[in-house]
Order: structure tokens, then sequence, then C-alpha cells
């Protein structure tokens, strides 16, 4: 560190166009620049060079979680950074953004739909062996020196499962830019019109890769119990189609699945509802964006995003991913267009509250962050001084 200028290196492993903590990632970027800071990366080869205009770029071979970790561990030395931010599961690092959730509070909620000889053969997994490993690593050894949590349901599975201490914490929710997310009536009128939508069809929509852990099944159950011909469901993100056909072909095409789509405004502005039955979801992105661009949001208690709606009034919160009659129930509730209308209303006032209060937690992290990194940076600095003082006393 100079003249109080630090240089913060980000671990990500993968990359993904229209993934949330890749935009996430960019947006911190971009402020700890514009704080006079330096900002370099250490990514895996999925990273690609054109998205990242903030600094300098370490490539990592390995592309495993555990192979990633290894890695990072043994390049820290030549990295000559203040601080290591780590987005992903690590040994250790100063920051630890824990935007993927915690590993085991989602194992634990998967076992309630397992049979036993699936857990049993889950067990076995490697993978999932090594992500608890290198989470044990980060909570309960003290890897992680601090940790940004996203809920205040990530937050308390951190202090819960691991004993981390919650003072080392930070909350601070995902935040969106209103300025691309936002009801645009020209852009729906077009997309209904690319997407083949009828003027008197409800479109809902699902936006999200991982569709098992962000419930697609349950959505798909609960869309058919609704047993509307004018009703319509959207798949927008990666996942195999073949497993989520629907059982009740009661429309030429009740499903129709979009592949990964790098930008979902125009498919915001053409759906009516938004559903996410979270099996476990930390804070969804999508539910953010989808609640900025107008829609209404159903999702679950498990989807940290939920922290911050009104139930039946921003959207409906259900329990359980697997009650598919409350997810019924809650998509027949919007399928009103009067309560669509008064849901964008409320929408104005939410919105822009919430995205104050994330700006507000993120300058105020970061500045704090940032301040606290200096004065270790300035002791560290003085220990170094201190010790090569009395070694030429010696």
């Amino acid at each position: 560190m100079s003249n109080g200028k630090l240089t913060i290196t980000f671990a990500r492993r993968g990359y993904s166009p229209s993934g949330g903590a890749e935009a996430y990632l960019k947006r911190l970027a971009q402020g700890v620049v514009d704080l006079g800071h330096e900002a370099r990366l250490v990514a895996t080869d999925d990273w690609p060079t054109n998205e990242w205009s903030f600094g300098s770029i370490t490539r990592v071979k390995a592309n495993s979680a555990i192979g990633f970790a290894d890695e990072l561990k043994t390049t820290r030395p030549q990295l000559s950074c203040d601080v290591l931010m780590s987005l992903e599961r690590v040994w250790c690092c100063n920051v630890y953004r824990a935007g993927d959730g915690v590993h085991q509070a989602w194992l634990n909620r998967r076992r309630r739909f397992e049979m036993p000889l699936q857990r049993f053969v889950r067990s076995l997994n490697r993978n999932h062996r090594d992500i608890l490993q290198l989470e044990e690593s980060l909570f309960a050894r003290g890897g992680a020196g601090r940790v940004i949590a996203n809920s205040e349901m990530v937050k308390d599975e951190i202090v819960d499962l691991y004993r981390y201490p919650a003072d080392k914490i930070d909350l601070v929710r995902n935040g969106v830019p209103l300025d691309r997310f936002r009801s645009d009536p020209a852009l729906r009128e077009k997309s209904r019109v690319d997407l083949k939508l009828k003027p008197d069809e409800v479109a809902l929509l699902f936006a999200g890769s991982g569709w098992e852990r962000k419930g697609l099944r349950f959505a798909i159950e609960a869309f058919e119990l609704c047993r509307d011909r004018k009703l319509r469901l959207l798949v927008a993100g990666r996942g195999d189609a073949r497993g989520y056909k629907p059982k009740r072909f009661f429309t030429e095409e009740p499903i129709r699945f979009l592949g990964e789509v790098a930008d979902l405004r125009p498919i915001y502005a053409a759906a009516d509802i938004f559903i996410l039955p979270s099996v476990y979801d930390p804070f969804s992105n999508a539910c953010l964006e989808a609640l900025a661009s107008g829609l209404p949001v159903i999702t679950t208690r498990d989807n940290g995003f939920s922290e911050i709606i009104e139930n039946d009034v921003h959207g409906s919160i259900v329990d359980r991913s697997s009650d598919s009659a409350a997810l019924r129930d809650a998509i027949q509730f919007w399928s009103d267009e009067w309560r669509r209308a008064s849901a964008r209303t409320a929408r104005l006032s939410i919105v822009p509250a919430i995205a104050l209060r994330c700006a507000t937690q993120f300058s105020s992290g970061l500045t704090n962050g940032v301040a606290l990194l200096q004065d270790r940076s300035l002791l560290s600095a003085r220990r170094s001084s201190i010790s090569r003082s009395m070694s030429r006393r010696r």
C-alpha cells in the first residue's frame, strides 16, 4: 500500500454472462476503482478478458473447487496485494462474500426431498465433501478474516452451523441498477410479439440456472394445477429440459424453454408474473430484477430475497417450495390484471428504497472496510519496520 491506495485482488471461479455474482463483482470493482484503489482479478480461463477492464487478470488453470483453492493458495504470495477478497470458497482470504450461501444449509434442505439411497449416494460425492471442507476452513477455522452476507438467513446459517463470530459478518444485500431494470411498455409490446404471446395470455416467468435448487419442478406442478388455458410458463436459464416436461399437455406449447438468456430485460418486460419457488437461495438477483421491472414475485422463505418484500403487496411468500397448492393459489391471485397493476404501483415505492439501502450498505461497508484494511496495512508496515530495526540493532 502506498499513499493510502490499496491493491485489492478478487477471486472468482468460472463465468456466466447472465450470472449475478459476475454482475456484482464488476459493480464492486468499479466502486473500488472510483475510490482510487486498484482492482485485480484471479479467475479461470472462462472469464473473458474484455469483461474485466479494471486491472490485471491472473489466470488459474484448475476448474474444480478444491483445485482452484489449492492453486490460489500457492499463487497468493506472488499476487502482491493488500487485500484478497474471494467470491469462491477457498482455504483462506481477508474477505469472503458468501454469495452462494452455505453449502451445508443447502444439503440439509435438499434432504427433505431425497430418498435414503439418494442421500447415501450424495454422501459419497467428492465435490460436496470438498466444498464442505473449504467451507469449514473459512468459517470454523477462521480462514475468512471477515464475511459479507447478502441476507439475514445466510448470516444466521454461518453463525449457527459453524459458530463464526456474528460481529465479523457484514450484511450487504444485493442491489439492482434501476436505469436498466424498470417497467417499459414499449419493450413489453415488442417482446410479447417476439415471443408469440397473445394479448389475453398471462406469462409466468421462471429464470435461473440450477433448476433443482431453484424449484423448477414445483413451479411446473403449480402451473399444471392452475388448469388455465391462457397461462404460459417461460423458463430462462441453463438446464436439461427433458426432465421437466409437463404431464398435462393442455395447450400446444404450455411451457417454453428459452435456454440461457444474456439479457433478461425483454423477457421480464414480456412476463406478467415471476416465480422462483427456491429450495435454497441466498438472495436471488433475478427476483430483485423482476421486481424492479414491475412484476409481482412469487418465492419462498428459503430465498433471502423474501426478507425485503411484503406478502400479497409486492408478490407472494410461500413457506415451502413443495407446497404446490400454495404456489397455485399465488399464481391465480396474481393472474388478476388489477392486482398486478397495484403491485407495479407498490414497486415504485419499495424498489428505490431497496436500491438506496443497498447502495448505502455497500458504500458504508466498502468505505469502512477499506479504512479498516488501511489501518491493518499500516500496522503491518509498522511491525515490519520495527522488526527490521530490531534486526539491525542485533
